[in-house]
């Protein structure tokens, strides 16, 4: 069997080919593990349509001989999963003899072409060598198999004569079923990977128009596109359909067309027709999906419009005569002969050459080649457009037009900044009112005094800027500044500098206690304050000795006034210095200082500055203290009131005689309030004298009293 039907191949060679089945499936010509692919479409009539192909051309012969086999289970019902699906064996399928082939392929090209595939002694088409250097194929098997593929792809009643097709029409539609295709040939010759798609009648949609049409009208031709990429995976080919009322449509295109890029690698989304028209007259044209099934989609949006003649003649601005900063002649060239095909000439102006374009003079005469244009702006783009009789317009190329400028913007106004706990500066300002801004630089530091270091690499136009800085440095605060640079890069003065304070993670340094004294029972101490420049306040807390808990004692201010002595200025200068007043002899405190900035966080505690506060008050005295002097019986008894304070270790009692001095005479017990002394002689003045004595060492003020006897 041989075939060669000429017209069939061409059109092939100008609308492309196809080797996909399903619309997941990759290319199977680079596919190398054999797989058998699935997939399947319920239509309005009840019935299920099922597809299938397998990967390779290896496979794909073996498959010839052994055949598919078709099993179908039954899945879900009434919306309920079953517990054992229900198995239903749909046949075993390959492709038909050649003699039921030899009925239809004189009828059907897609059917010539697979029974030539398949029964063909030598696979040949009219036309092919040319094709080969497309697909870059060389074995004839390879091209059997892809050919073989395409033609069921565009025809699915060849499909269905190739076994790679079937109609399920004992379908319910309250049931879902998977379709299941197994390779028939013995594992021992090749494996090959089975395949299967799951659907059912709710699983059935209308299929969508075609999308995003549109047509560009040149002279004596429509060039047509629209996004093929947005149903890939439904339709594989399109038929055009061309009117001209907009009424009545006829297809221009007897087989449908589909793309060359079909691989999943290509970024091609669109797909183009060329149509020959005449020039002066409205054609409509709209597009049709086909799926590998045969069904045909609604028709897209329809689109329109009219090719006109091209204007031959196109001008060409030459020479720019600068007047002053507002004013230039320009001239152009413009062939004599094209005079009488034009209306004249229009001036167009824009800021940028491949901007949109406003007409700023009209109605220049055809024989014009001059015109004086008084309004130019710092830069211009200016273009001359020949209008054409019968509409058609050719326009020049865009001159650049720049009068001399050495003015430079404004001053950048209006700066502010914010910082997040991230580091994101988000920095704006108001843009400029100057006409030929080109952009902003902005600059950067650490330090307000240092040379910033510009941080956009070419001027930014927009009037927000993003820029990221570290938070968890040295550096509380960072500086920005900015300049605006017009088209002749005229730079203005910088704007005032950006202060910008950076979130606070860094805590204050640690003050330390320098020096203390302790004096008239006050404890007066003095300390190094943070070296933090945010540092706002220090804390002073104090505890005692049995105590575990620190307490707040003071809160350090700020100098209000200025000293201009030796030139320092002394504002908000740290006081450092703090008497204790609230304090009693004899116990232990200690203390610590903390600082604290401006972001609320506390810098380490220095180390504890402890301290024994000295007894240096003499205890009261003994009270009461009186005699009774008995001269019958020879001796003096001295009493005195109980002494009440504790800690006492004894009463000491002196005693002295006039011109002799005052020494010990006893010590008793705290718990004595009373003594006898009878070593005393007559016509003598004595005096007693008692102290009471700590177990501390301390001694209380003295008690005296002169007895005679």
């Amino acid at each position: 069997m041989y075939l060669n039907r000429n017209l069939l191949v061409l059109l092939i060679i100008v609308f492309c080919f196809t080797t996909g089945v399903d619309a997941q499936q990759k290319d199977s010509l680079t596919t190398q593990e054999p797989q058998i692919m699935v997939t399947a479409r319920p239509n309005q009539d009840g019935k299920i349509m099922v597809r299938w192909a397998v990967t390779t051309a290896k496979a794909w012969r073996k498959l010839n001989v052994y055949g598919y086999e078709l099993k179908r289970y039954t899945i879900i019902r009434n919306k309920i999963t079953l517990q054992q699906p229900i198995e239903k064996k749909l046949g075993v399928f390959k492709p038909k003899p050649l003699e039921q082939w030899e009925k239809i392929i004189q009828n059907n090209d897609n059917a010539a072409v697979m029974g030539q595939s398949l029964y063909g002694e030598k696979f040949e088409l009219g036309g092919i060598k040319d094709l080969q250097s497309i697909i870059n194929l060389s074995e004839e098997q390879e091209q059997r198999f892809t050919w073989g593929l395409y033609a069921t792809d565009q025809d699915f009643e060849t499909a269905l004569m190739a076994g790679l097709g079937y109609i399920d029409t004992e379908i319910n539609p309250n049931e879902k079923y998977v379709y299941k295709l197994t390779s028939l040939v013995p594992e021992s010759e090749m494996l090959i990977k089975e395949g299967g798609v799951f659907i059912g009648m709710q699983d059935y949609e209308a299929l969508p128009k075609p999308l995003d049409l549109s047509g560009t009208f040149l002279e004596g031709k429509t060039m047509l596109s629209w996004n093929y990429a947005i149903h890939k995976q439904l339709y594989n080919s399109y038929f055009i359909e061309r009117s001209d009322d907009g009424i009545t449509f006829k297809r221009l295109n007897d087989l449908p067309i589909t793309t060359l890029n079909n691989s999943d690698k290509s970024d091609a989304k669109r797909m183009f027709y060329i149509d020959s028209i005449s020039n002066g007259k409205t054609y409509h044209y709209r597009i049709l999906g086909k799926t590998i099934f045969g069904e045909i989609s609604p028709a897209s949006a329809i689109v329109f419009g009219k090719s006109e003649k091209l204007l031959a003649f196109v001008p060409h601005i030459t020479t720019k005569n600068y007047l002053d900063d507002k004013r230039i002649i320009l001239e152009w060239e413009f062939l004599e002969e094209g005079n009488k095909e034009i209306k004249g000439f229009e001036l167009n102006r824009s800021d940028k050459a491949n901007g949109d374009y406003e007409v700023i003079i009209k109605n220049i005469p055809p024989n014009a080649r001059k015109i004086l244009y008084d309004n130019l702006q710092p830069t211009n783009y200016l273009t001359i457009t020949a209008i054409g009789l019968i509409g058609s317009n050719r326009t020049s190329f865009p001159a650049l037009v720049q009068p001399v400028d050495s003015i430079p913007p404004a001053k950048p106004v209006g700066f502010t900044g914010s910082i997040d706990s991230l580091g994101v500066v988000t920095l704006k300002w108001e843009a400029n009112k100057d006409k030929d801004i080109l952009g902003y630089r902005i600059f950067r530091g650490n330090n307000r005094n240092e040379e910033y270091s510009q941080i956009t690499i070419s001027p930014h136009l927009s009037t927000v800027y993003l820029d990221s800085v570290g938070v968890k440095n040295l550096n509380s605060k960072v500086y920005y500044t900015l300049i605006a640079i017009d088209q002749r890069f005229n730079m203005s003065e910088s704007s005032d500098i950006l202060e910008i304070k950076k979130p606070d993670f860094i805590k204050p340094t640690q003050p330390i206690f320098k020096s203390y004294q302790i004096k008239d029972r006050k404890v007066i101490m003095n300390w190094t304050s943070s070296s933090s420049e945010d540092v706002i306040t220090h804390e002073i807390y104090r505890k005692e000795k049995k105590s575990p808990d620190w307490v707040l004692q003071y809160t350090d201010g700020r100098y209000k006034g200025v000293s201009t002595q030796g030139g320092i200025r002394t504002e908000n200068l740290p006081i450092e210095t703090w008497t204790d007043d609230q304090i009693v002899e004899g116990n232990q405190y200690s203390y610590t200082i903390v600082a604290i900035d401006n972001s609320g966080l506390k810098s380490d505690q220095a180390p504890a500055l402890t301290v024994i506060i000295p007894k240096t008050t003499l205890p009261p005295a003994v009270k009461g203290m009186q005699s009774f002097v008995d001269k019958t019986n020879h001796y003096i008894e001295l009493y005195w009131s109980m002494y009440k304070e504790i800690n006492v270790a004894e009463i000491a009692i002196y005693k002295g005689q006039k011109d002799k001095p005052i020494t010990l005479f006893r010590n008793v017990l705290p718990s004595v309030n009373r003594i006898v002394d009878e070593h005393i002689q007559p016509n003598n003045e004595y005096t007693y004298l008692l102290r009471v004595v700590f177990k501390d060492g301390r001694m209380s003020e003295i008690t005296e009293l002169n007895v005679k006897y």
